[in-house]
């Protein structure tokens, strides 16, 4: 039997949330009036548009109650709802087992930053603990399979690259093509003869490709690269390899290696590179952390439900997966500027341009903003632009928000 993944949505109507308050908002104040005129002459039916001053009080309020595809800016709630679980200091981990015949597992927590940089630290550290490893075995059992994102596809861009609890450098390669030969585009990264054949039938001549065949391409790759970076490092290693989980009655803990970056630093990347990998990751151990492992898309759903509607008292959304990949989100521009509030401590992790800090949202006719303009008092004005209308963007919106928000 098929197993049925992805079940739990989180999902809020209230009576108001779907019709929204068209073009007004009774607690809007007359002197922003004009403003609000002005967004709204821009601003269509399937488009919304809020902003708050510093104070607190709502300066303009487009379609405030509308549900709309939130698209990437949904990536600010996994952001808070991974502070408040995991906490801003705390770091993912990587375990190291011995089995009897100097047999060597590596047992995964759903890290987002495993990257080559740690991995050859890894291989140096390791080094100092053992000369060869006879067989590699690989335990990616903290996440259940099969992992289904709603919205996540099967193609070979990096937005699509799959989930687990075991994966390395965001499950993808990177590469360009020198003298009619391959070679890596990045140089902390070797670029390993198995992946070859992928970057070949990409058509690319350069480009970053994921591994999204199937669970075992992506083990591959990360037992791969584990064994270039244990060379590297003095360690003689074998090509046998197997999946399994560690048992306790027979594997001894060699190493825990807790990850150079914190929760802040894996969130400060999020929204910078906007991605998709690390997003369902924190959803993942999040929900691990809070009901326990394996960590589940159910498991991730029901801890952002809880937090999205206990702690910070939202009743009107859907959320079906942390990234905002998929079309099935729904989301108000009045929550979003709840998001926004919550968030205020944190906003020197997002992107900054000018008076600006922001997270941005692109899908096929879909483009959203939402984040913070600096008021020459110091003070930080919250805004939100959900343009849910094909061909349209959020440029006008802020330009005009821009030159009215002092």
């Amino acid at each position: 039997m098929k197993r049925r993944t992805g079940g739990i949505v989180l999902l809020f109507m209230l009576v108001c949330g779907w019709h929204g308050i068209g073009h007004s908002d009774t607690r809007i104040t007359a002197t922003a009036g004009m403003l609000n005129r002005k967004l709204a002459a821009i601003a269509g039916p399937s488009d919304a548009v809020m902003a708050a001053g510093p104070d607190g009080h709502l300066i303009c309020a487009v379609n405030a109650d509308r549900l709309l595809i939130p698209a990437s800016t949904l990536k600010v709630l996994i952001a808070l709802a991974a502070l408040h679980h995991l906490g801003p200091g705390y770091r993912f981990s990587t375990d190291f087992y011995l089995r009897s015949g100097d047999t060597l597992i590596i047992k995964g927590y759903g890290d987002p930053l495993l990257v080559s940089e740690r991995i050859a630290h890894m291989a140096q550290v390791l080094s100092g603990k053992m000369e060869a490893i006879d067989a590699l075995v690989l335990d990616d059992s903290f996440f259940a399979y099969p992992i289904v994102i709603p919205g996540r596809g099967r193609s070979n861009q990096p937005y699509d690259a799959p989930n687990g609890a075991l994966c390395v450098n965001f499950n993808t390669v990177c590469f360009k093509q020198e003298n009619g030969a391959w070679i890596s585009a990045e140089p902390q990264t070797p670029l390993l003869s198995g992946v070859i054949p992928k970057i070949e039938a990409s058509g690319l001549r350069q480009g970053r490709i994921t591994l999204a065949a199937n669970r075992n391409e992506g083990l591959q790759y990360v037992a791969a690269l584990f064994r270039y970076f244990f060379n590297q490092a003095g360690i003689r290693t074998t090509n046998r390899l197997t999946f399994d989980p560690v048992d306790p009655s027979r594997d001894r803990l060699l190493w825990r290696s807790p990850s150079d970056k914190t929760v802040s630093d894996v969130i400060r990347d999020l929204l910078e590179f906007s991605n998709n990998f690390i997003a369902n990751q924190l959803l993942l151990a999040m929900g691990a952390q809070v009901h326990g492992p394996p960590g589940t898309l159910d498991k991730g759903l029901n801890t952002l439900k809880d937090y999205y509607g206990e702690t910070l008292g939202l009743k009107t959304g859907r959320i079906v997966e942390a990234s905002g990949i998929s079309r099935q989100n729904r989301m108000t521009a009045r929550a979003m500027l709840t998001l926004l509030e919550a968030f205020a401590p944190h906003h020197g992790l997002m992107r900054r341009q000018g008076r600006q800090y922001y997270k941005t949202g692109h899908l096929k006719g879909i483009r959203t903003r939402a984040g913070y303009i600096t008021a020459a008092n110091g003070g930080l004005y919250r805004f939100v632009v959900l343009i849910n209308t094909p061909g349209k963007s959020t440029a006008r919106i802020m330009e005009l928000l821009e030159s009215e928000l002092p």
